[in-house]
């Protein structure tokens, strides 16, 4: 265990930071889950829908460091090409 008060404080920090970016990187998960399912059920306008708004949502996931803006974008990139592929 920590002795100085700066390193206990860290701790706190570095715990919370952990679950706050977990639970983030869960939510960006889910969203993502939501497209594919919708894209596995064939049905374009529920994958659109889906995709719009799990966008945004990857996009903050980078904003706030969850995620690197490159894996981001080929998600997103991957994602609408499925999309587009529904047709």
């Amino acid at each position: 265990m920590a002795h100085h008060k700066s390193a206990q404080k860290r701790i706190r920090q570095t715990a919370r930071r952990t679950e706050v970016n977990g639970a983030r990187r869960s939510r960006i998960r889910s969203f993502i889950k939501k497209v594919e399912s919708a894209i596995l059920s064939g049905n374009k306008q529920d994958a659109a829908t889906a995709f719009k708004a799990a966008e945004p949502e990857i996009m903050r996931g980078v904003s706030k460091g969850v995620i690197k803006k490159e894996t981001a974008s080929r998600k997103v990139s991957r994602l609408a090409q499925r999309i587009k592929a529904l047709a």
